[in-house]
């Protein structure tokens, strides 16, 4: 089946579906499935936007609320994770994932779906250390910190994922597994964006959990945003067993929605023929949340997970063959997502704007559906009761430079701090507002295996300007200078991985091509990025 691939989408969901439409009239066949890598911003009116970490003058409504309103539906079904730019009440709802429009679905904090016979896994957020052992305890209204702190992934939603013994096809992340660079073409990255060389050097950049579950699974898939910047990388996995078949996981991050950058990727994935065509859950999922249920925690306390020590009677949760069999016999052996989505928030009305609107924390029917089927914990209702006895939420006050939440706690395990950059940004939106001199990380050299046409300058609609299909280009390969520091000292091409026949899984490289939305002070933007890398202290970039 045809997926495709979406990086950082900003709310541009008009423009992803407008680009996926001319992909298909210009490419073999329909798209059948997209998934998006975060930043998704699912902003149903102006209190969800009041929502996103960013500074109010940044706050756009885009076009997500007239898929929520029923105006559109989305072409073909789409599938994400969250980022660090979103509307995060709205996905609050949806611990467990859920529908946030008609044919768009939200995987959760972390979850796994399939879709016909494809097993797609992911984890939301990005990662930081000095919240990675709390609980879920943030809910609206958010405070500076909490509005931050409410999107970076805990370690309860990596224990249960790791609980996971089935072969994952796809995983989906918003920032990068760290040492992903490693393994593909980090000269040519490093040219593109210099400023993460200090951080690629000190084996810094990107997610450590990330990284923990990359190794975990081995998935054929990985694909990640949050950089802005395209990159591939093939990570050839050592076989565990003498005998056994070594795996490999390609890697691609896409960059955002916006004109000259490659910010969608089609790609032909194997499936089962005979799978449904709608999405199901995924059983053995399923069970691991039934059995961690008990580990759900909605303080702010640090914690660690169960394991094997002698201090945990219990450690292993991961899902037998009799628990499986009995979640299904819960479900009437019927897997199938339900299309139960509902609105529960009032939608954006640009006729009548309301800039006063009430942010309140709600209980959204499909999580209590989900949590009542399968016999287990709304963290949400858990979160009311805890609020109502200790007032854990303290009221959202807006500030144009929104302070870092640093904390002084107790570490994490991991020894660094970095969800991507290391670098602070207290007004952090300006990094997405980043560009570049080149109007494409697509290398210049002349090894394409298919030519591209260069859109017309005249070009005024964002259809026309779509340019032509093409294969992976050159930069992508694993160069030899790269693969000598690599840590396995193997050399390859993305599309050479094992289950890859023609080598041409990756082949249709999409961008944004219109001059639409274009910052108007490009370089005076790219100064005071570069001012905000080379700061001292830990943010969230991106």
């Amino acid at each position: 089946m045809r997926v495709a691939v979406a990086g950082c989408c900003h709310g541009e969901l008009d423009k992803i579906y407008e680009t996926l439409a001319l992909a298909e009239r210009r490419g073999p066949g329909p798209i059948d499935l997209l998934l998006c890598c975060g930043d998704f911003q699912a902003v149903r009116n102006e209190a969800d936007l009041r929502c996103m970490a960013v500074p109010p003058k940044y706050r756009h409504m885009q076009t997500f609320y007239r898929y929520y309103s029923g105006e559109k539906k989305a072409p073909v079904l789409t599938v994400f994770i969250g980022g660090n730019h979103e509307a995060s009440n709205h996905l609050q709802e949806l611990p467990y994932g859920g529908w946030v429009a008609p044919n768009i679905y939200y995987l959760g904090l972390a979850g796994v779906v399939k879709y016909r016979g494809v097993r797609i896994g992911g984890i939301s957020g990005i990662f930081k250390s000095h919240d990675y052992r709390k609980g879920h305890f943030e809910c609206p209204p958010y405070n500076p910190a909490t509005i931050r702190s409410i999107y970076h992934v805990r370690n309860i939603e990596v224990y249960k994922l790791k609980q996971l013994k089935q072969p994952m096809d796809i995983f989906l992340s918003h920032d990068w597994p760290r040492k992903i660079y490693h393994y593909g073409n980090k000269q040519q990255l490093l040219k593109t964006k210099s400023f993460f060389r200090q951080e690629v050097e000190n084996n810094t950049l990107g997610s450590p959990a990330a990284s923990e579950l990359l190794e975990h699974f081995k998935p054929t898939y990985w694909f990640s945003a949050h950089l802005h910047v395209k990159f591939a990388a093939l990570m050839q996995h050592q076989a565990k067993d003498k005998g056994q078949t070594a795996k490999a996981t390609k890697f691609l991050a896409l960059d955002k929605c916006l004109p000259h950058r490659d910010f969608l990727q089609v790609i032909e994935i194997e499936h089962d023929p005979s799978a449904p065509e709608y999405l199901e859950y995924d059983i053995e999922w399923l069970t691991v949340l039934r059995a961690t249920d008990d580990l759900i925690n909605v303080t702010e306390r640090l914690w660690n997970m169960p394991e094997n020590n002698g201090l945990h009677t219990r450690w292993d949760y991961s899902a037998t063959e009799e628990a499986m069999n009995k979640v299904l016999e819960i479900l009437n052996h019927d897997l199938k997502v339900p299309c139960n989505f509902s609105i529960t928030a009032a939608c954006y009305d640009p006729s009548r704007p309301q800039t006063q609107m009430q942010l309140v924390h709600r209980i959204n029917p499909q999580t209590t559906e989900f949590c009542a089927q399968l016999g287990i914990t709304d963290m949400n209702v858990r979160l009311q009761k805890a609020k109502e006895e200790h007032h854990l939420c303290g009221e959202f006050e807006e500030q144009d430079d929104m302070e870092s939440n640093d904390s002084g706690e107790d570490r994490s395990e991991y020894n660094t701090d970095t969800s991507a950059l290391s670098s602070i940004n207290p007004d952090e939106i300006m990094l997405d507002e980043e560009e570049e001199d080149e109007d494409s990380i697509v290398s210049t050299h002349s090894d394409m295996n298919t030519p591209s046409v260069e859109p017309s300058d005249q070009a005024s609609d964002f259809s026309a300007s779509f340019s032509d299909v093409r294969i992976l280009p050159g930069s992508m390969v694993v160069s030899s200078d790269d693969t000598l520091g690599s840590p396995d000292g193997r050399e390859g091409k993305l599309g050479e991985a094992p289950g890859s026949e023609d080598g041409n899984d990756l082949e249709l490289p999409l961008k944004r091509l219109s001059d639409e939305h274009e910052p108007e002070q490009r370089k005076k933007i790219k100064r005071r990025n570069q001012a905000i890398y080379a700061a001292v202290d830990d943010d969230d970039a991106a």
